[in-house]
């Protein structure tokens, strides 16, 4: 399967779910890693008109957990977030955001995913951390 048609089954397993609502899309891949944007507008603001941490850490579990469901065997694994850590370093306004999953560890069972969320001057608004368990489909 080449990376385009990767990227679009990715977008296209989004509908009816909660990347959908976010208009969360990947974007590219490579050969580690795997990147999505989120615009920043009114759905993701918390009060005082800045992105919402809470979808932050969605945009980022959306792009680990979509990572390492490309680099495992799709057809052969159920993948779920088991840990997710957060720091937040700068605000956001206006534009998109940019989630980059890059794995730590890739092991049988469990999975650390790296995600760096930038803006679009690429400054660094989130670095977050994600653990994934990989469960075998039953046959």
């Amino acid at each position: 399967m080449t990376n385009d048609e990767i990227l679009k089954r990715c977008n296209a397993i989004t509908k009816n779910t909660l990347m959908e609502t976010l208009s969360i899309e990947y974007t590219e891949i490579g050969k580690d890693h795997l990147v999505a944007k989120m615009p920043v507008n009114s759905k993701v603001y918390q009060p005082d008109g800045v992105l919402h941490g809470g979808a932050m850490v969605a945009l980022a579990e959306s792009v680990g957990s979509a990572a390492a469901i490309v680099f495992l065997d799709p057809s052969k694994f159920h993948i779920r977030g088991i840990e997710i850590s957060a720091n937040h370093v700068k605000s956001v306004k206006s534009g998109f955001v940019y989630a980059k999953a890059k794995p730590l560890h890739l092991g049988k069972t469990t999975q650390v995913w790296d995600i760096k969320i930038t803006d679009d001057d690429n400054r660094l608004i989130s670095a977050v951390k994600l653990t994934t368990l990989a469960l075998p489909k039953s046959s």
